[in-house]
Parts: C-alpha cells; structure tokens; sequence
C-alpha cells in the first residue's frame, strides 16, 4: 500500500488542508536555499497545529548532526530527511543522538546510485531527480533496479502518479511542486492528489 508524502508546507493554512486530508507525512523543509524554507520556530508552530496522526519529516542538506537531533528530541520532527551530501559516518552521527527513523535521499543519474541507495543504512531512501522540489521527472528504470522499499519523489504530479504506483509500487511518493499553484500549496491539488494515490491503494 503506497503512502503518501506532501513537503514543502510552510503556512497554517497548509496544516489545516492537511489535517483534513490526513496524508501518512508531511514535510518540512529547512534547507536555507530553498523558496519552501521553514525556520525552526516555525515549524514549531506548525507541527503544534498537525493532527498526532500524520509525521512530520524535516528536510535538511549538510545540516549539523546536532541540529537535526534537537529537532527531534524537541518533537518538532518525528523523521529526519537528509537531502545533501551526507555520507555513512553522518547517519551513524545521527543516530548516536537519537533514535528516530532517518530518510537518505539519492539522486537518480545513474545505475551507481541504485547501489548506493541499496547499502545505505538509513530507515528509508528517497529517490529523486535532483536537490529536491525540481519537478524534474527522472528514469524509473534505475528505480525498478532496488529491491529495498523507498519514497518516490521528482516530478510526481496528478498527470503520472497513478502510473508511478502501478508501475514502481513504492514504499511512499513524495510530493512537492505537483501541489502547488504559483509556489503555493494548493489545497484543490492536495486533495487531487491524495484521492488518486488512494484509488490505486483500493486497486
């Protein structure tokens, strides 16, 4: 059963839409360069908003160990998302500091990071195409080439969920850019998009 992952939320208005629409995570981001940053105390304040059913990942990229680990002691988080260039000896760094599950992203060029995905230590991987909310779709080939579960992110929208799902059978996709208007969460193409990935859970 494939779940369901929204990121990138940023207003209260975005925890009320998901709060009624009741997706398996959310995401907070908290890389700096990004147009979806969220700073700490902000997602404070939103994660006191989300309803207790629904985690919250914190997206970070080359971020200090012990930064990520206070987030998640404090329960601003509840899953560590590492977007960066983040190697073994850092995830063995974040779990000497907590126990909470830890997402490693890898980006999807070539079958090289198929192996690398496969080996990686953390809880869960996350295949995308690039740094993250690109929209950039890359080659599902290289996904069907891993045997362990894994979230689906890049480019999934509306268009060519349904077919991801039947096609690759995730563990999770990871929406970011497909639910947005204008480079804002869009609450009409949040709930579109979690009706099709249920759909295809009742299939």
């Amino acid at each position: 059963m494939t779940r369901i992952k929204l990121c990138g939320l940023s207003r209260t208005c975005d925890i009320e839409a998901v709060n009624e629409l009741q997706p398996d995570y959310i995401g907070f981001v908290f890389a700096p360069g990004s147009r979806r940053y969220v700073t700490p105390k902000q997602a404070e304040e939103l994660k006191q908003l989300l309803s207790p059913e629904i985690k919250a990942v914190g997206v970070f990229a080359d971020e200090e160990p012990q930064t990520v680990a206070g987030l998640l002691k404090e329960g601003i988080l509840d899953i560590a998302q590492l977007h960066g260039r983040e190697e073994e000896d850092y995830i063995q760094q974040l779990r000497a500091q907590t126990t909470k599950p830890i997402i490693k992203a890898f980006r999807m060029d070539t079958f090289d990071s198929i192996a690398d995905a496969e080996h990686s230590t953390a809880d869960y991987v996350l295949l995308d195409s690039g740094s993250g909310g690109t929209g950039t779709v890359f080659n599902w080939e290289l996904a069907q080439k891993l045997k362990r579960p894994y979230f689906l992110a890049g480019g999934i929208r509306l268009e060519n969920v349904s077919d991801a799902i039947k096609t690759l059978r995730p563990f999770a996709v990871d929406i970011s850019s497909g639910i947005e208007t204008d480079g804002y969460k869009d609450k009409r193409k949040m709930a579109a998009m979690v009706a099709a990935v249920r759909k295809e859970r009742r299939r």
